[in-house]
């Protein structure tokens, strides 16, 4: 059996839906717009070989002007060079942005979101050097393929680098707040006995405040970590900008051994610069995901807190003696609770329920119209 070359690739090659294909194309696309935009900022900042001063002038720009993710913009900041010497169309992945699921398919993240999408394996090819551990490349008759690099002798173990993992998920705040909120808006309440219907809806509440509590200390420890990455980051890229005219100094005074040592440091900033990079990305995947839990909590909490009231004003209908005392005071508790809110979301940023409002449903069905016609739009653009 004849040995494989020790630089290999397996070949999995995709087989999309249309929305999926859209979705590559216009990753493909976006990553393209990137690169020339990264070609003309190192112009004209005079940038060079200088990745931290780079992404400190390209990453927003970019995060603004394309769709891509977070992840692949990072990715591509260190691709620049590589990109344009090679001579085929292809962009670079990682376990954050691939993902083998099963024999069959794999998830892809892409600038018009992630898509589970089919495979077949199909061979090897010629490696890259793996800088990256993968690769999407677009084929000459058009397919696609996500290219995994592997070592001769060693493919089983490279191969299950990025597999996804399927044991059971850990219960989190977000699939807590699910069950939650599945209980409030799937009629759980109907399916309990008259008499226990309030105490079930209040014990609803007190769970989902509790939830809420922990979706914003989840969100204030994240809040600090990016502060303490930020002003790492601004620290490297200071000692960057102070090596740069440092080793241009060396260079004048033909002193190649103080540039040499220079430029050594540069690498191993640039080193931690990645990993750096790479936790800021994913910090900020963790702040997006935590905002959008806390959102739903807090909806599902309005929702549950109607749902109270609505009982109760029920009950007083029926016994109005009993209910007069306990209505007062849960409205009182209500009117506590959204004053403690707003000044909450004033003083951490972080959203406030919404009053319930006659015209929140008129609100909601606008913004859905539009949404939809947009999409249509951009879906029609594409064909």
């Amino acid at each position: 059996m004849v040995a494989l070359p020790p630089d290999m690739a397996v070949r999995y090659r995709l087989d999309p839906d249309a929305q999926a294909r859209a979705a590559i194309d216009a990753t493909f696309d976006d990553y393209a717009s990137m690169m020339d935009m990264l070609d003309a900022i190192a112009a004209s900042k005079n940038i060079g070989a200088n990745l931290v001063a780079l992404h400190g002038h390209a990453y927003e720009p970019i995060r603004k002007a394309t769709r891509l993710p977070s992840r692949l913009v990072t990715l591509g900041l260190r691709d620049r060079a590589a990109y344009r010497a090679s001579h085929i169309k292809r962009l670079p992945l990682d376990d954050r942005l691939v993902n083998v699921r099963n024999a069959a398919t794999l998830s892809l993240g892409t600038a018009l979101g992630r898509f589970t999408i089919r495979f077949d394996v199909v061979g090897y090819a010629k490696g890259w050097g793996h800088a990256t551990p993968a690769q999407l490349v677009c084929c000459e008759d058009g397919s696609f393929e996500v290219r995994f690099g592997v070592t001769a002798n060693a493919t089983r173990g490279k191969e299950h680098v990025m597999l996804a993992e399927h044991a059971p998920a850990p219960d989190t705040i977000l699939s807590r707040a699910g069950r939650l909120i599945a209980g409030i808006a799937y009629g759980a309440i109907e399916k309990a006995e008259d008499n226990n219907k309030v105490a079930l809806v209040k014990q609803a509440i007190r769970e989902i405040e509790l939830a809420e509590k922990e979706a914003r200390d989840s969100l204030s420890q994240a809040r600090a970590e990016e502060y303490r990455l930020n002003a790492r980051r601004a620290e490297i890229e200071r000692e960057m900008s102070v090596l740069t005219e440092q080793i241009r100094t060396a260079i004048a005074e033909h002193r190649d051994d103080l540039a040499s040592a220079g430029i050594a440091r540069q690498m191993d900033l640039e080193a931690q610069f990645e990993v750096l990079s790479k936790a800021i990305d994913e910090n900020a995947e963790r702040i997006d995901a935590t905002l959008t839990t806390l959102r739903a909590i807090l909806s599902s909490l309005q929702d549950a807190q109607a749902r109270l009231a609505e009982l109760e004003r029920s009950e007083a209908e029926q016994h109005p003696a009993q209910s007069s005392t306990r209505g007062r005071s849960t409205s009182s508790g209500f009117a506590k609770a959204a004053r403690a809110s707003r000044a909450i979301a004033r003083a951490t940023g972080v959203p406030a329920p919404v009053a319930p409002s006659p015209d929140i449903d008129e609100l909601s069905k606008l913004h859905r119209d539009k949404e939809i016609a947009s999409r249509l739009a951009r879906l029609k653009s594409q064909t």
